[in-house]
């Protein structure tokens, strides 16, 4: 009878950054807007630039494009709702709009994952066996990695919400967070939360460590590769390929690991909001940046589609 009684929640309040005064939260908002335009403009540019110049027709950009393609789908998931919430008073979202949330947000997440394991592949094979590399890398096996990656990481996390969704969830509906993060679930759950939470930390885990585990065994390979380089010029081009994917690493590992590697309850609230922050709208930020746009090749392809853009628009000039 007890459990007839219990009345299931149908939407969820998203209490994100509601203790910050007024004029921070429209400064807030103007923040995340301009971040939001310039991630989404930075990685289209990206794309595009990969798609119609011939020069970048290589496995390395064909990569950087696809995690370009998934920045845009991963920061859209999370940014227009935190930007709508952080100048709105009820905050909510539906319980099918938060399931779907965190969906994306991890399938998103692992398929990120997966796609830095590929590139630092591509890197230690360019590197460490040039000769072979246009055989082993060839056009057939490029889209194979990438649409297995893909497909791996949604039927993963697939498995996974389908524990989540049959939770019971009767009140109450505050969600301490900007986002439909897994841990904030759990603890609203009136269920039994033991087993989804092993199965979701077992997971999660084998995804990160996996594919951190796979990533610094290539980089790590990379590295003594080139300190035998014998020349000077061919070490810092290598260092150079290779310095702005070791970034990356840093910033998306270090987050993930401070946001669900740690013991339950060992950092604030505020805390994690933070990191999420990071990991949410500051990394897609600064992608285009980091893969592409300090590339020389990159800067040159887009200074000369400019030009012929400027000169299609004003021929007269």
């Amino acid at each position: 009878m007890k459990e007839r009684n219990e009345t299931a929640v149908s939407e969820f309040i998203l209490l994100g950054f509601s203790s910050l005064g007024e004029k921070l939260k429209i400064f807030l908002f103007l923040v995340l807007l301009l971040t939001y335009l310039i991630t989404v403009t930075g990685n289209v540019v990206i794309i595009f630039i990969v798609w119609v110049d011939r020069r970048l027709h290589s496995p390395m950009y064909f990569f950087i494009a696809n995690l370009s393609f998934l920045e845009i789908w991963f920061t859209s998931v999370m940014s227009p709702k935190l930007m709508l919430n952080v100048l709105s008073v009820s905050r909510t979202i539906s319980f099918h709009g938060c399931m779907a949330q965190t969906f994306f947000y991890f399938a998103l997440g692992c398929t990120e994952f997966c796609l830095l394991v590929v590139m630092s592949f591509d890197r230690y094979v360019a590197i460490c066996r040039p000769l072979q590399y246009t055989t082993i890398m060839n056009q057939r096996f490029c889209v194979q990695l990438v649409l297995g990656s893909w497909v791996e990481s949604f039927v993963v996390v697939s498995v996974r919400m389908v524990l989540i969704s049959k939770l019971r969830f009767c009140g109450p509906n505050v969600i301490n967070h900007f986002f439909c993060d897994n841990k904030p679930l759990f603890q609203l759950s009136c269920a039994d939360t033991s087993g989804v939470r092993k199965v979701d930390s077992i997971m999660i885990s084998t995804v990160v460590l996996s594919s951190l585990c796979l990533t610094m065994l290539s980089y790590g390979t990379i590295f003594f590769s080139i300190l035998r380089m014998p020349t000077a010029t061919g070490r810092q081009k290598a260092f150079s390929t290779c310095g702005s994917h070791v970034t990356a690493l840093a910033i998306v590992y270090g987050s993930c690991i401070v946001l669900y590697a740690r013991p339950s309850g060992s950092a604030s609230s505020d805390v994690n909001k933070g990191v999420a922050l990071l990991n949410t709208v500051l990394y897609p930020f600064l992608n285009p940046f980091i893969y592409s746009l300090r590339n020389k090749t990159v800067k040159l392809a887009l200074r000369e589609a400019f030009s012929r853009g400027t000169a299609k628009l004003f021929p007269n000039l």
